[in-house]
């Protein structure tokens, strides 16, 4: 063997020093191993200046001279007094690693505060083995070639048990009996066993004081300015003076009187669209208007149940049953045509308008020209022949229909148009409703609506400036009931759902309709321009509506005069010559919203009528 040393390597935990016949030391690399005599070993170098820098957890070792003095020994040399540190195999295969009295004479010069691997607890029997019983042999597990004694007692030091080592920082306490003490966080729940505190009762601290007073103060004055605008809101609203007589008190008990030549109900039949384009004719059917469980029902049906689909798109000629065109004239339609501004025509009969008869009565469905049969059939009740106010008030208590692009109203007109035709003798909207549902962006079925129709021209309405609405916050008034009502007087026109304080329009007589309007001196009449002047002039105050006006029940389908704005979602457009018939194609897209004939109809509980007397 060289007596060259070889440079001093890195140990690893399991590898050992093996020395050869002249004392020398050689570095073995840790393998596998080839005879049952060759060992795994590990030899420190023979300077200092050589080896490593020690590094935390590292096993260190001191090599001894034959005194038992540790100098000359590199830190990874084994202790004089160690034999052999290197693991062997037993014939079993069991892992044997040799012990040696490193505590009972190296142990106290070790000032490293790394841990080693004999700080481990150990179990000959159980882990390691069966113990070596190889006496005398230079060769056997466990025999150190340093030491002058023999191979047997060198063995049992090796496994014999070291001494009980002084309690250390990392052995004092055993690691599964250390509980952990951490700083935690304060927590911010309050301790249920510790009185709560109350920093603004504490007279000790004046800003805590003032804010508390401050705080009930402030909530002090918003009561008391709450019930003086109460106060102030109940004293302000008018009360009609005068006594009300009644005029209709109607709760549908029975069908008898109700309908026919002297029923309280006038039921017209008209396919003309009524001046706002709407799509369904009113009938006279029992299937449109009837009497049922003590209420009054108004149901929209499809015409294609009585005549079939092909019929109502192309090649039909339909003349409804009982037109009553002879009987109105047309004084109920809100017209869009400029007509009767001659206020020298006005009370005077008009000659028979036999273009507007056969609009009213008729229809023929052409595919090619674009028009259809009105697709769905309806009913408009009045009380025009049997019941009307100047003055009063009127409840209806309804319930409204559900489905998309239903039009439902309560509604008044004048008896004699005495200013003129609409909306020159004025309108009176007690309720109008969309049936589409609250998601509808231009005010669905959670909102109803009043308002007032007044103006020298249809194009000049202005009904933009008196109207208004109530709308539910949670629901919608298709689900209920409601009573809808009016009052109305010399000094002041009323519009409210269920309650004065959900009122739609309150509108007070300060000055005359003309003034109010401020209407231009020159309008347009056809294609002519007129000079205009207070078509009122000889009313009162409240004119035009100071005539006597007649109660209005129905149920529209679409339209072309806006109540329905244009949107991509709506079938149609109203400047579309082609309207009802586009609205029909797209059936398939509003008709399941209809449901049922009990949701898709409105239904009247109860109608009463007051006039002023």
């Amino acid at each position: 063997m060289s007596d060259k040393l070889v440079p001093p390597q890195r140990p690893f935990a399991g590898e050992g020093a093996v020395g050869n016949s002249n004392g020398d030391h050689e570095l073995s690399n840790l393998g596998p191993s080839t005879s049952s005599s060759q060992q795994h070993s590990r030899s420190g170098s023979a300077t200092n200046t050589d080896s490593p820098p020690v590094t935390p957890r590292s096993l260190t070792f001191q090599i001894g001279n034959a005194n038992g003095s540790t100098s000359g020994g590199g830190p990874f040399s084994p202790p004089a007094s160690v034999t052999s540190f290197t693991p062997a195999h037993t014939p079993s295969g069991s892992l044997i690693v040799p012990q040696n009295n490193y505590f009972e004479q190296g142990h106290r010069n070790n000032n490293s505060g790394s841990t080693s691997i004999n700080d481990l607890p150990r179990n000959n029997s159980s882990l390691y083995g069966s113990r070596p019983t190889t006496a005398g042999d230079s060769s056997a597990v466990g025999v150190n070639p340093w030491s002058s004694r023999p191979s047997s007692t060198r063995i049992r030091e090796a496994f014999s048990s070291p001494r009980t080592r002084p309690l250390t920082m990392y052995s004092a306490v055993q690691p599964s009996t250390v509980k952990l003490k951490r700083e935690m966080p304060k927590s911010t729940m309050l301790d249920k066993d510790k009185p709560i505190e109350k920093p603004w009762l504490e007279k000790k601290d004046p800003h805590n004081r003032i804010a508390y007073i401050l705080t009930y103060a402030i909530l002090t004055i918003g009561v008391c300015l709450g019930g003086l605008r109460c106060f102030l809101s109940w004293n302000d609203v008018p009360v009609m003076k005068g006594n009300l007589c009644m005029v209709m008190d109607e709760n549908f008990e029975s069908a008898e009187g109700m309908f026919g030549d002297n029923g309280k109900f006038f039921r017209e039949v008209d396919m003309s669209g009524f001046g706002n384009g709407e799509f369904e004719m009113s009938t006279d059917s029992d299937e449109n208007s009837y009497i049922r469980d003590g209420k009054l029902y108004i149901t929209p049906t499809f015409t294609s149940d009585l005549i079939g689909e092909d019929s109502v798109m192309d090649g039909h000629v339909f003349n409804i049953t009982g037109c009553t065109y002879n009987i109105t004239q047309g004084h109920s339609y809100t017209s869009e045509n400029d007509q009767a501004l001659d206020v020298s025509q006005l009370g005077q009969d008009r000659e028979f308008d036999v273009e507007g008869y056969l609009k009213a009565c008729s229809a023929v469905s052409n595919v090619t020209a674009g028009t259809v049969i009105n697709p769905v059939r309806s009913a408009r009740l009045t009380t025009r022949l049997s019941a009307s106010i100047r003055y009063g008030r009127i409840d209806v208590r309804a319930k409204i229909p559900t489905g998309d692009w239903l039009w439902p109203a309560i509604w008044m007109l004048p008896v004699d148009n005495a200013y003129g035709g609409w909306p020159m003798s004025g309108e009176i909207d007690i309720m109008e409703a969309r049936g589409n549902g609250p998601r509808y962006p231009y005010q669905g079925s959670n909102f109803v609506r009043g308002s007032l129709n007044w103006g020298p021209t249809p194009s000049l309405n202005a009904a933009w400036k008196t109207y208004g609405w109530w709308w539910m916050r949670r629901g919608s008034f298709d689900k209920e009931y409601h009573t809808y009502s009016l009052e109305w007087d010399e000094e002041f026109i009323r519009i409210f759902v269920d309650s004065r304080l959900h009122r739609m329009l309150d509108l007070r007589a300060k000055k005359s309709f003309w003034d109010l309007g401020e209407f231009p001196r020159v309008a347009h009449n056809g294609g002519d321009m007129v000079v205009l002047n207070n078509i009122w002039a000889n009313g009162t105050k409240t004119a035009p509506f100071d005539q006597k006006f007649y109660l209005i029940l129905d149920v529209g389908v679409g339209g072309t005069n806006g109540w329905f704005p244009d949107h991509p979602d709506k079938p149609w457009y109203d400047r579309s010559p082609t309207a009802m018939l586009e609205f029909w194609r797209a059936r398939e897209l509003w008709m399941p919203t209809w449901q049922d004939t009990e949701k898709r109809s409105m239904i009247i509980d109860s109608v009463k009528m007051y006039e002023k007397c």
